[in-house]
């Protein structure tokens, strides 16, 4: 039998925590929602103590919906490079340009549209799910949205002893149903704050201080001792192995050659240097500097092995470009490429 929480304590200790302990960040300080879509995107799958120094350099160059609509994607991409997860980029340039397309409403002219419509017009922008469009829904106009992140659902998972996986789609349905059944209704913002700020610094994936925990007395899975149990993920898929073989071309005048993905594939659109994929490391020519990196993403595990070639003239590759090295920060580079870089060094 599901025990039922005693919500109003919930939102009273949780609001006094968060006003004692949460971190001063610059979306907290605002309620425009492109600012605070910015701030969610870029954090999805990024620190806070990484992602806020992209965060300042990207607003700093794309400070609103039209500066971001206007730019090219190739752009666009330069300014995330190093953040990884490159479709998050290439979504919300894409949802830049509907928006303003259709008027921006959303973002500019939000007094004209009920709650409902913003939440509908914020879920209607490419790379924008129900997470992201409740986190804007109630961080910039106080919306009753729930806000789920991997840390509320583990909040969630605790306070409930729920042992259903969150990443499945029953998951999802059941979490959501709870964080509906929990949401502070008359003080959305500061509650999916406090909740999002207390699963981040307090109610941590291991080793959570429970001791000292405000909500202890409210926490099944403290009481049941399954803390550290939860939360339950489903069981992950093998990673795919890969092996990349790249050439980094070097003529006198320090020029080389790049070649932009194309394709449905990691990486799409940005650069790298000139690529054999093959089904394992190819052997290194002798007397060429070489460095073999693993590069792990979400479902495929990178082999990849770089060289140097010194030549007198670029060789004629199909689809590529030559570029001088001083201008190569003109381009949006993999996170793989921009390694192998770190790692030569001086060698180039």
């Amino acid at each position: 039998m599901q025990r039922i929480l005693n919500h109003s304590l919930i939102h009273n200790k949780l609001s006094r925590w968060y006003e004692q302990n949460h971190r001063v960040l610059p979306w907290r300080e605002t309620q425009d929602p492109y600012l605070i879509w910015v701030s969610e995107v870029i954090l999805q799958q990024t620190r806070v103590n990484q992602g806020l120094d992209y965060y300042l350099r990207f607003i700093g160059r794309f400070p609103d919906i039209y500066t971001l609509a206007a730019a090219s994607e190739d752009e666009v991409l330069r300014y995330w490079q190093g953040l990884g997860y490159y479709s998050r980029a290439r979504n919300m340039h894409r949802a830049a340009q509907q928006a303003v397309a259709q008027g921006a409403e959303v973002f500019c002219h939000s007094e004209q549209l009920t709650p409902e419509a913003i939440f509908q017009q914020l879920l209607s922008l490419p790379g924008v799910g129900e997470y992201t469009a409740g986190a804007i829904a109630s961080f910039a106009f106080n919306l009753p949205y729930p806000a789920l992140d991997g840390n509320v659902y583990r909040v969630l998972a605790r306070l409930y002893d729920c042992e259903i996986a969150f990443d499945t789609t029953l998951g999802k349905k059941h979490f959501r149903q709870l964080a509906w059944q929990l949401l502070d209704q008359d003080h959305p913002r500061l509650f999916n704050s406090a909740i999002m700020e207390f699963g981040a610094l307090h109610c941590t994936p291991t080793s959570p201080d429970c001791t000292s925990c405000p909500i202890q007395s409210c926490c099944m899975a403290y009481a049941h001792h399954t803390v550290e149990l939860l939360p339950v993920r489903k069981p992950r898929t093998a990673l795919r192995e890969r092996y990349l073989n790249y050439t980094i071309y070097c003529t006198p005048d320090m020029r080389t050659l790049l070649h932009q993905r194309t394709g449905k594939d990691i990486w799409q659109h940005l650069y790298e240097f000139p690529l054999e994929e093959s089904d394992q490391l190819l052997p290194t020519e002798a007397h060429l500097p070489s460095i073999d990196l693993t590069h792990i993403l979400s479902h495929q595990r990178i082999h990849a092995r770089f060289h140097i070639k010194k030549v007198s003239e670029l060789p004629q590759i199909p689809d590529t470009i030559a570029i001088a090295f001083s201008s190569i920060d003109d381009y949006a580079l993999s996170r793989l490429t921009l390694r192998a870089l770190d790692s030569f060094g001086n060698l180039l």
